[in-house]
This record gives structure tokens, C-alpha cells and sequence, in this order.
């Protein structure tokens, strides 16, 4: 094979890979506005308004949030496009129920977009839903089940996956320009303080905060303030309790797992075995400070560790995603993808190559979205998609709770052992009850 690809070939296969036809439904005109509502409007709600609001014919009629300052600050920023601001709302219902709107995009926390994502199907409008999808693989299945049985364009938001980069990178592994890969490595890394995001007490929520709406179909539990976690200088802290959410395992590992599986043609492990605890963290978090979780897949070896306390690592990257094959390793982050020779190596070696993102990959994934809202297609990470990839990392964290291997029967979408399937489910609370 030439090392030099034709990059217009190259991302016309790869478009047509990750996009087929859905089904017939509702055609929106070229000139006609999309009606969009969003829910949760903390610091990835506000990036995804931003994100839509760049694109063409949409328009942002609702903002939703339970927690007035993340309101009032969506209607200022919705008060830019044209047309004026989105009116504010409390109840994420009202905005289902809103008949005028034909989109939803759910940001809210992880706990909640199974709930949503599904009585939004049902209420005949199209979802951009932000990852991992789902705490548990239950949950996840009935969405994918919500999507198809509705026939809406779900898109989940492992926007990677519409980064011109990405699908350039994942394209050469797959026509083989690093060779045959047995192994696929993927990471975060850094280097936190030892005290954490602190042990604030329980205690009264603010004013301003419906807090038994924030919890909806978790455990009900006193009001905290790492539990609910709105930082400034942060994401919110509530990824680091397992009612709402599974740490970095699924925070970021869906981004880099999801990568592995898009290079390597989309396979699920068929087991996997973790181990994580918290080490030097001294805060209330739940989830592990430094983690490791190997997965066998059926022509590969893949790795994901997490390290909060030590961000050495090669190539200086703190996280990524890299391809280890015969005749190279394939370096790639959002940044740019690398490819480094293998020397020495009796195949022949590829030459050494970095290409930089030239792309806004979530403006692109916004684009695509809107795209198939239009011609009816499955979007670049179609909900199926990401579920496929939030399994992989579920499975993860199930092992280092169980402390057992967990093998994953792809034929039937469960685990292998009786015994452990009670990990793929949850009782959800009164009356947030999720029925398809």
C-alpha cells in the first residue's frame, strides 16, 4: 500500500462508513429552522448551545435547567441569536411536551439522560445526548431500543468521532498503514493535589436548586456540594459518585475507548479485568484516584489507566489513544495524530508522519447531527454506537467493584456470568421508572 492517501478518499470512506440510512420520517426543508431545546445548562450545556447556535437554520426556542444561575446565564447567551432569547424553563417535561420543538440536546448529568433520552423518543424528537449515555448497560440498551422503535436520529456526544482528524487517523489503521495492531493503549494523566475537591459536609441545598429534581431516578441522599459539584474552574464534581456517574472510566475513557473501537472496525472485548483504588485522594469522591482495566478483544489487547498523581508519559501526551501495529504506532489526541516507524522491524516500516486538527469537532458533530435531523441518517455516534463504547467502559468498572473478570456475550448484549448481571441494572426511584 502507498503511504501517501488521497485525504479526499480518505474521508469520503470513512463518511460513508459511519453514516447509513435510517429511515423515512419527517424531512425538514433546506431553508426551514430546527426548533432545538436544551436541558441542563451547566458547562458542557453551555458548550453544546454555543456549538448549535454556530450553525445555520437552527434555532434555540427553550434552556432548561433546575439550578437558576445555569439558567439565567443559558437566556444571556441564547439572547445572541437572532430572533432573541429562548424563554427559560424549569421542567425538563415542558420542554417534551413542547410540540413547536423538533430537537432536544440533554446535558445534564449522567444519571438523567437515560430517563430523558427516552421519553424524548417517544415524544417524536430527535436527541443529542452527551456521554457516557447511561450508569448502567440496562439503561443504555432501553435507549438504544427508544431510538429505534421511534425511529429518531440520536446522536451522543463523542464528538471526536466528527473531527476530520479522527476519521482520517482511524481510517489508516484500518487499511493498514501501521500494519496488523495487537494492542491499542489509551490514558489520562496528571498530577493533582492530595486534598482534592475537599469533604464539604451535608447539608441544605441552595435556595435556587430544586435538589431533589437534581437527584430524579437516583438514591435519595442529603444535599452536598461535591455531590452536586458546580465548579467554575471545573466540570462538575458529581462524575466522581457512582449514583450519578463512573469517575474517569467513563468520563473520558468513552472518548479514547471509543476511538480504539472506531480504528480497529468496532469490536466489543469479550472480557475485561480492572483494578482501581483511591490511593492519595483525600476527598469524598467515590471513584478511584488511579485505575487500570485491560480488555481482550478478539485481534487485540486494549488498555485504559487512569493516573491522577503522576502524568508522566510517552510522547509527553497526558491522554490519547495509540495503535500498536507491525509497521508503526499511530499516535492521536484532538490535537493532531502521529505516526511513529517501527525500526528494526522485518515488515517494511511506514514513514514517519503528523497531520494537526484543522476542525471544531464539536461544531462539526453539531453539523452532522443537523445533517441527519434533515436526511434522515444515522449520525456520525449513533447512540447504538456509543452505547457499544460506554459498555466497554461499564464493564470496567463493574470488574473493580465485583473484583471479578467480567466477560461480555456480545451475541446476547450481556454478561457472561449469571452472577454478574445484577451489575447491569438498578432500581431506578419513584417515579422516574424507565418503560420504552
Amino acid at each position: 500500500m502507498s503511504n501517501t492517501l488521497d485525504r479526499r478518499t480518505l474521508s469520503k470512506s470513512a463518511a460513508a462508513l459511519y453514516t447509513t440510512n435510517l429511515f423515512t420520517g419527517n424531512v425538514f426543508g433546506a431553508n426551514e429552522n430546527l426548533q432545538v431545546g436544551f436541558i441542563g445548562m451547566g458547562r458542557m450545556g453551555m458548550g453544546n448551545l454555543g456549538a448549535a447556535l454556530n450553525q445555520d437554520k437552527l434555532k434555540a426556542v427553550a434552556v432548561c435547567d433546575i439550578y437558576k444561575p445555569n439558567l439565567d446565564k443559558a437566556v444571556e447567551r441564547s439572547a445572541k441569536q437572532a430572533g432573541g432569547a429562548a424563554r427559560a424553563v424549569k421542567d425538563f417535561r415542558e420542554v417534551l411536551a413542547d410540540k413547536t420543538i423538533d430537537a432536544v440536546c440533554i446535558s445534564t448529568p449522567d444519571h438523567w439522560h437515560p430517563y430523558m433520552t427516552v421519553e424524548a423518543c417517544k415524544a417524536g424528537k430527535d436527541v443529542y445526548v452527551e456521554k457516557p449515555i447511561s450508569v448502567t448497560i440496562e439503561e443504555g440498551q432501553k435507549m438504544v431500543r427508544a431510538a429505534r422503535k421511534y425511529n429518531r436520529v440520536v446522536q451522543a456526544g463523542t464528538m471526536q468521532r466528527s473531527a476530520k482528524h479522527f476519521i482520517d487517523a482511524c481510517e489508516l489503521v484500518r487499511q493498514g498503514r501501521i500494519g496488523e495492531v495487537t494492542a491499542v493503549k489509551t490514558w489520562n494523566y496528571g498530577n493533582a493535589k492530595p486534598e482534592g475537591i475537599g469533604n464539604p459536609p451535608d447539608g441544605a441545598p441552595p435556595s435556587d436548586l430544586d435538589w431533589d429534581m437534581w437527584l430524579g431516578p437516583a438514591p435519595k441522599r442529603p444535599f452536598n456540594a461535591n455531590r452536586f459539584g458546580v465548579d467554575p474552574k471545573a466540570f462538575s464534581h458529581f462524575r466522581w459518585f457512582w449514583d450519578y456517574a463512573g469517575g474517569m472510566m467513563t468520563d473520558w475513557g468513552v472518548h479514547v475507548l471509543d476511538i480504539a473501537r472506531m480504528g480497529t472496525g468496532e469490536p466489543m472485548p469479550t472480557a475485561c479485568s480492572a483494578f482501581g483504588e483511591k490511593f492519595l485522594i483525600q476527598d469524598n469522591r467515590e471513584t478511584p484516584d488511579t485505575l487500570s482495566a485491560i480488555y481482550h478483544f478478539p485481534k487485540f489487547l486494549g488498555h485504559y489507566e487512569n493516573r491522577m498523581f503522576n502524568a508522566n508519559s510517552m510522547f509527553k501526551q497526558g491522554y490519547g489513544t495509540m495503535f500498536h501495529g507491525t509497521r508503526g504506532t499511530l499516535f492521536v489526541d484532538r490535537s493532531l495524530y502521529r505516526i511513529h516507524p517501527e525500526g528494526g522491524s522485518p515488515n517494511t516500516p511506514v514513514e514517519v508522519e503528523e497531520v494537526k486538527s484543522s476542525n471544531n469537532s464539536n461544531n462539526a458533530h453539531w453539523a452532522n447531527f443537523l445533517e441527519c435531523i434533515r436526511n434522515r441518517q444515522r449520525p456520525n455516534s449513533d447512540i447504538e454506537i456509543c452505547y457499544k463504547s460506554t459498555v466497554t467502559c461499564l464493564l470496567a468498572n463493574i470488574s473493580i467493584l465485583s473484583k471479578q473478570r467480567v466477560d461480555w456475550d456480545e451475541k446476547n448484549d450481556r454478561i457472561a456470568q449469571p452472577e454478574l448481571r445484577k451489575w447491569m441494572r438498578r432500581e431506578e426511584r419513584a417515579p422516574w421508572k424507565i418503560v420504552v
